[in-house]
């Protein structure tokens, strides 16, 4: 019985992993074909050809896409953490009137989707004379990362032990010098955590992204690969698009590879002590 049940739970594990594999490794088989053998169905590539690879940055600024979506989500990233590990500290550590209610209307923001909100956001990145740049678009993917940053470094907040914070007040720190360097080092798997999911959701974003830019020069990847031209299904560059995705996918693959272990610590760590 028990060995039926460990080959039962083998057998799903396998089924979920080429369920999730599959489309990747689909779109990679599909990178390297052209023609009419995009749309003839075959599980093993039948030659490597990289010309759609060379087709990526040849027919419009690919390169500049990515820099603009490394620039937008590394700086969202960076923002997320520094304004919700501070944030974190106030709700988690501090008690003041309304923290509750503050802390539940950070969540609530989370909620909305992103339709929801759009002429809001098209509106006050405008006012800001920030259409059509890269700060707008961090500006509005922060609105997507911060909530739920702020909300896991609270929750990961509250649980650090007292006697370390009131220490370090003891030795004479004050409440930055115990953010930075006391708890930071400790937060750090939740950290890594956080921040590589705000990298992703920001490496992804494409409504914002497609709204709020005008010109190929500032888009980011997302909407460029949506916007490769073609005026029927069968005229559009399959191909380059799979390449695109595939180049595009390949980078938080790596991140998740190598942050893996702070990752399992982070969500484990939650998972313990929430």
């Amino acid at each position: 019985m028990k060995a039926l049940t460990r080959i039962g739970f083998w057998l799903l594990v396998v089924a979920i992993g080429l369920f999730s594999i599959f489309p990747f490794y689909y779109a990679v088989i599909s990178s390297f074909r052209s023609g009419s053998d995009l749309f003839k169905v075959a599980y093993r590539p039948e030659r490597l050809d990289f010309s759609n690879y060379i087709a990526v940055f040849e027919r419009q600024p690919f390169g500049t896409n990515i820099f603009n979506s490394v620039v937008v989500a590394g700086s969202v990233v960076a923002l997320s953490l520094g304004l919700g590990i501070t944030a974190a500290y106030a709700f988690g550590r501090i008690r003041f009137r309304g923290r509750s209610l503050l802390l539940m209307t950070i969540l609530t923001v989370s909620m909305f989707p992103q339709v929801a909100v759009l002429s809001g956001m098209f509106e006050l990145i405008r006012s800001f004379g920030l259409y059509n740049t890269l700060p707008g678009l961090i500006l509005a993917n922060l609105m997507l990362t911060l909530p739920f940053t702020i909300w896991v470094l609270t929750t990961f907040m509250r649980e650090l032990p007292k006697e370390i914070e009131e220490a370090a007040f003891v030795d004479g720190a004050t409440p930055w010098i115990v953010v930075r360097r006391v708890f930071l080092p400790l937060m750090m798997p939740a950290a890594v955590t956080t921040g590589l999911l705000a990298f992703i959701v920001s490496w992804n974003e494409f409504l914002f992204a497609l709204t709020f830019t005008l010109t190929n020069e500032q888009r980011t990847v997302p909407p460029a690969i949506a916007l490769m031209s073609g005026s029927t299904a069968y005229e559009l560059p399959w191909g380059t698009i799979m390449a695109a995705s595939v180049i595009v996918t390949v980078p938080i693959i790596a991140l998740v590879l190598i942050f893996q272990r702070k990752i399992v610590a982070g969500l484990t760590a939650g998972a313990v002590k929430g």
